[in-house]
């Protein structure tokens, strides 16, 4: 009887998950005139005209968008002119919005002005169906929150 000798067998370590990249940040003193894209986060401190496309936008307290933001998770603290498209929004109570915003969860905090229309939907940055009206709100100072 013969023996062989077991095959050898790679031996894959499993790869430790790629740590998250820090934010990309805009700072105080950036005005910038065209979109921006990201696969990653973004914090806005300065001013953009043109939308801006993401997996987290952060709207700073100084900041000013003109345009529309799509991302997984819009936090605004500044001044948003144009249509949020996102899974979750936040609106904190410096946040000022002019426009419609497209969610599937979202958080007015008290404080907040937004005027525009608020519009559910599962799938707000994809290419689903038409969004749910919720109805249109001038909203200004109530805590709102609204989830599937």
């Amino acid at each position: 009887m013969t023996e062989t000798a077991p095959e050898p067998r790679a031996s894959f370590a499993p790869s430790a998950p790629k740590p998250k990249p820090a934010a990309s940040v805009l700072s105080s003193d950036i005005t910038i005139s065209g979109n921006i894209r990201s696969s990653g986060d973004i914090q806005i401190e300065g001013n953009v005209e043109g939308d801006v496309r993401s997996q987290v936008v952060i709207v700073g307290e100084a900041a000013t968008i003109q345009g529309e933001i799509v991302a997984e998770e819009v936090v605004v603290h500044g001044r948003v002119v144009g249509r949020l498209r996102g899974i979750k929004i936040r609106l904190s109570a410096t946040a000022r919005v002019e426009g419609d915003i497209v969610h599937k969860t979202i958080a007015i905090e008290n404080g907040a002005h937004f005027e525009g229309s608020v519009h559910r939907q599962d799938d707000p940055i994809g290419q689903g169906q038409p969004a749910r009206i919720t109805g249109p709100s001038r909203q200004s100072g109530a805590l709102a929150e609204a989830t599937p």
